[in-house]
């Protein structure tokens, strides 16, 4: 098991007795999923994907990303939700905050906010530069990718002339939509969202495959780890991490703990708990019902809102994502004059330290009352990362049966939208 789950700061939330006493439930459900027969089963699509992605359209992605990177000094990912978040969040772990000072091409996201301010810097950025971009959108028509599409194009249009459609890249519906048409029209090369597979799920389709390879990721290893994912989860045994957490975090949220943090202690995976917080949200946020996603970044974040973990109302646990072994290791020196007390740490590494900080944090949190579980992953590997994206893939969607909402719809997402929508005086609104 690459995720492994450990549950010792459950003790006197959480029992046995509880976990028993949900287990009918829990195979009726997980039958739902797998046999396809729950509530939006139309949208399962992504839970056989890692098994049905074929060496020929891996190769297809990799040929087309190494295009890319070679004609390319910036490449843009245009994008919102989950036509971008997938992709930031793996991008992110694997690379970090220092990637465009490190490596090239330079990579930028856009089209998930109406920042004008960030736009126009962004332009101003990409002015000198070789660009392509990479636009992500079922229909063509979401507000803010479909902006910011229309003002880069325009700057390819004016830097390249025709010869810009040959630098735009479009992952979009296969048939319908704005994005589908113009493609065809003008001739950009596309892949195809599957119909079966919503946003926030497509992560290992073209939606995340393509702008992941273009970065350097090993995108073959990254599906292998969300193959080995299914393979070691098909079961509806409770003795398998994916399954318990599924169960525990909908046993504490009847006992009245409404809110989970998933807290981190590496900066590196902010951008996993932004992807995880939409999973989640979007999937369990219906009728009333679901847990409030919420993220920290430790040790930062225990610096401004651990004081109200510790000690506020009682409504919240925490699950602790872990990473076993950090790439690199720094450790600590002795200083003959220790004139900022820092000697007793000498030759222990930071990762000894962070490690100390996990293990303290979580025993002062359980003693304050806040439940806490821990998912640890080996590394920041490409197969690690897989195998986890696809683990909380699989254990929102018995999630989502168990709290007895579809999670595969998002019918509230469009109410701002129409307001939106006539406050601008959009036609038809």
């Amino acid at each position: 098991m690459i995720v492994s789950l450990e549950e010792k700061y459950l003790k006197g939330f959480v029992t046995e007795e509880d976990i028993n006493n949900i287990k009918d439930e829990f195979k009726r459900v997980y039958r739902s999923l797998v046999e396809k027969k729950g509530l939006g089963n139309d949208f399962l699509g992504w839970l056989n994907l890692p098994n049905k992605i074929t060496y020929d359209e891996l190769k297809e992605i990799e040929e087309t990303a190494a295009k890319i990177r070679e004609s390319s000094d910036a490449v843009v990912f245009i994008g919102i939700g989950g036509s971008y978040l997938g992709t930031k969040a793996v991008f992110e772990a694997i690379y970090g905050p220092f990637y465009n000072e490190l490596k090239k091409p330079k990579i930028y996201f856009a089209g998930h906010n109406i920042s004008s301010d960030y736009i126009s810097e962004l332009v101003s950025i990409l002015k000198d530069k070789d660009i392509s971009l990479i636009v992500i959108s079922k229909s063509g028509t979401t507000t803010e990718p479909a902006i910011a599409f229309r003002i880069l194009k325009k700057i390819m249009l004016e830097k390249y002339g025709d010869n810009a459609y040959e630098r735009i890249y479009a992952i979009t519906d296969e048939k319908k939509g704005s994005l589908r048409s113009l493609s065809n029209l003008e001739g950009y090369k596309s892949w195809s969202i599957p119909d079966d597979v919503g946003g926030r799920f497509s992560v290992f389709t073209p939606v995340g495959l393509l702008p992941l390879a273009v970065c350097g990721v090993n995108i073959r290893e990254f599906v292998n780890g969300a193959k080995l994912c299914f393979n070691e989860n098909d079961s509806d045994s409770l003795s398998l991490p994916l399954n318990r957490y599924s169960v525990i975090r909908n046993i504490l949220y009847r006992k009245g703990f409404k809110i989970e943090i998933l807290a981190n202690f590496e900066p590196y995976l902010h951008y996993i708990t932004e992807w995880w917080k939409q999973l989640y949200g979007e999937s369990e946020g219906k009728k009333g019902k679901g847990l409030f996603p919420a993220g920290a970044d430790f040790t930062t974040d225990l610096h401004s809102i651990g004081q109200w973990i510790q000690q506020a109302e009682r409504t919240i646990f925490e699950t602790f994502l872990i990473i076993e072994k950090s790439k690199t290791d720094v450790f600590m020196e002795n200083e003959e004059n220790n004139g900022d007390e820092l000697n007793y740490l000498a030759g222990l590494s930071l990762n000894d330290i962070n490690r100390k900080a996990w293990e303290g944090t979580s025993l002062a949190h359980f003693t304050g009352g806040v439940p806490n579980i821990t998912l640890t992953i080996p590394d920041r590997s490409e197969k690690s990362l897989g195998y986890l994206l696809y683990f909380f893939e699989k254990a929102c969607g018995i999630s989502g049966y168990i709290l007895g909402v579809n999670p595969f719809d998002q019918p509230g997402v469009e109410e701002y939208k129409k307001n939106m929508f006539k406050l601008l005086k959009k036609p038809g609104y």
